[in-house]
């Protein structure tokens, strides 16, 4: 299963703005900088994330985004919902009426425990703790999750 450039790039700017808490909005300029990505995508993908009620915006000389939670309150999930929507990696594992074979497919099943394992994989990480692992990251610090 390939996750999009979408919601690869709406994690990174959601981890940069974890890091961020507490300090107020962040420029746009300042996100496509640390983080390589366009300006314009940017704004795209706040659209979104703001939609779901995960981003704020502020308007003005210091206006930019912030997170509209606490890191710990946000999961890798959360983003990637609002960006990707399902993360079903067929379209049988969400809709069974998508495959007149739905209910004699043995490959069914193993595409359901895909779609559960990204799932509980994604609800098992916060915003602050990927923030955390970045900053480790940064510092050289080995990364030991198992």
């Amino acid at each position: 299963m390939k996750m999009s450039t979408r919601g690869r790039y709406g994690l990174r700017v959601m981890m940069e703005l974890a890091n961020r808490w507490g300090r107020g909005p962040t420029p746009a300029d300042v996100i496509a900088e640390n983080q390589g990505i366009s300006g314009k995508y940017i704004h795209v993908l706040v659209m979104g994330l703001r939609a779901a009620g995960l981003v704020r915006t502020a308007r003005g000389p210091s206006g930019g985004y912030e997170l509209a939670r606490e890191p710990s309150s946000v999961t890798a999930k959360d983003v990637v919902a609002a960006l990707e929507g399902r993360n079903a990696p067929v379209e049988c594992v969400a809709d069974a009426a998508a495959c007149p074979r739905a209910s004699r497919c043995a490959a069914r099943k193993l595409w359901r425990d895909v779609a559960t394992a990204v799932d509980d994989t994604l609800s098992g990480i916060t915003l602050a703790q990927l923030a955390a692992r970045q900053r480790g990251m940064a510092e050289g610090q080995p990364d030991y999750v198992i």
